[in-house]
């Protein structure tokens, strides 16, 4: 965590990336179009393999601070797995809109917007419950 540099030079490192790809990709673009598509998605995943680092550090944080404040981990890992299929989901869908595949890339972020309703179920039904016993009968 206390790297030198730290964020900043992160994310200097992965807008760099962005943009040479970027530009390799319009060039490649114009003679192999699926090419350059492949690149497109190879350092898209690269970027994220670049943040799963980070993502572990948020995550053991966020456990950390839910075991100090007697919360129950159930509902933080919910949470949790929410966020992640948010990210995924949108991560997808995006890939998908660059391929030219717009009306698949709503399907995936509708399927996201189901799952994440789904697993946030249990967590709307305990705080309903405990709204409800909050107001006096």
């Amino acid at each position: 965590m206390n790297r030198r540099g730290g964020p900043k030079i992160e994310i200097i490192k992965i807008i760099g990336l962005a943009l040479v790809a970027t530009f390799l990709a319009l060039i490649i673009k114009e003679q192999k179009p699926n090419f350059a598509f492949l690149l497109i998605v190879f350092v898209g995943c690269t970027i994220f393999l670049i943040l799963v680092d980070k993502i572990y550090e948020i995550i053991s944080m966020l456990e950390k601070l839910a075991v100090n404040a007697n919360v129950n981990m159930v509902y933080i890992e919910t949470i949790l797995k929410i966020i992640g299929i948010a990210y995924i989901a949108e991560f997808a869908a995006q890939i998908t809109k660059d391929a030219g595949q717009g009306a698949l890339s709503s399907k995936i972020e509708l399927a996201g917007k189901i799952m994440i309703l789904a697993m946030a179920i249990p967590i709307l039904t305990v705080l309903i419950e405990t709204i409800i016993k909050l107001i006096p009968s």
